[in-house]
């Protein structure tokens, strides 16, 4: 059994653990996990970790980065970027084209070009969003969208998001944004910018605007982008007619960690850090993880502080 990573071009209509789960059935694993999830109805770039990659997860989603354990910590490097569009004339309760209709106006117009400019660029920056209530987050340990459905009010914490760039093309729009933010929830915050606008400076304004998300396509999660994903029916057809060639779309468990210092070992300590053990005398240099290797060999994340090499994420080889 072969661990790594797969970039899937995730294919709409099927929820991401389904994906993950049929990538790691070709590959021969039972230990998956994916970096971010997509909602059913979206579809795009979803790097699936096999077998030993799972160990890279928090690193390269910046789960696992703490204040000083990182030069600088990730910077933009957590940015997802996504294309996304609007249907109007129809409101749903799940902000997308999956939920119940729960408002429509067949006359409601599409926002003119000026319109739709002013409002993406008033939403650059920092801003705030409360997430859908049918999203993945927890509440009290369960998903907000688990709750939903059984018809229990829930109170969605608001968090602070950042827009970098928000354009609109015709009747596409792109935005690369920070990681955590909900580009449902922004269609919605897009809609309210219009109407606000609109209220206050046209005296014929008798109805909002009104639209709900029909298509989110993700073309850049963490530094993975779109040009390098591969789609799931050319994998399975791969795996059904050649099944040794998938092979080749297999990424190393160190693909993605660019950003973390690499430190070689030698024979003797390499073997220490296989069990785990604290190495003691480095070289006082700036603390922070690092990538560990013997001679040619990754071996697995470490924390270099005051000259000591601390494992954090072994790998089993």
């Amino acid at each position: 059994m072969k661990s790594g990573f797969v970039i899937l071009d995730k294919p709409s209509g099927m929820t991401s653990r389904q994906a993950g789960w049929r990538i790691a059935k070709m590959f021969g694993q039972r230990k998956f996990g994916h970096i971010g999830t997509l909602d059913p109805m979206a579809s795009g770039v979803l790097p699936i970790a096999l077998g030993e990659a799972t160990k890279m997860i928090p690193y390269l989603d910046g789960t696992a980065v703490q204040k000083g354990t990182r030069h600088e910590a990730l910077g933009n490097s957590r940015d997802k970027e996504y294309e996304f569009s609007i249907k109007w004339g129809i409101e749903t309760d799940t902000g997308d084209m999956d939920g119940n209709i729960i408002k429509e106006n067949t006359r409601c117009p599409v926002p003119s070009a000026q319109c739709l400019f002013r409002a993406c660029a008033e939403l650059i920056g920092e801003i705030e969003q409360t997430p859908p209530v049918y999203s993945a987050i927890k509440i009290n340990g369960k998903k907000a969208y688990e709750l939903a459905r059984k018809g229990i009010d829930i109170e969605m914490p608001v968090r602070r998001v950042e827009v970098r760039e928000l354009r609109v093309e015709l009747d596409k729009f792109t935005v690369k944004c920070s990681a955590g933010t909900y580009v449902r929830t922004l269609v919605q915050q897009i809609i309210e910018k219009i109407n606000q606008k609109s209220r206050t400076t046209n005296t014929n304004h008798e109805h909002d605007f009104i639209g709900t998300t029909n298509m989110i396509r993700r073309t850049g999660s963490n530094g993975f982008l779109i040009k390098d994903a591969v789609s799931l029916d050319f994998l399975e057809n791969l795996y059904n007619n050649s099944p040794a060639d998938i092979i080749a779309y297999l990424q190393p468990i160190d693909f993605g960690l660019e950003d973390i210092l690499v430190l070689e070992l030698n024979e003797t300590d390499a073997m220490r850090f296989d069990q785990g053990q604290v190495i003691s005398n480095q070289e006082p240099v700036i603390s922070g993880l690092r990538r560990v290797y013997h001679s040619g060999k990754f071996l697995g994340i470490a924390e270099l502080v005051g000259g000591q090499l601390k494992p954090r994420r072994v790998m089993n080889n």
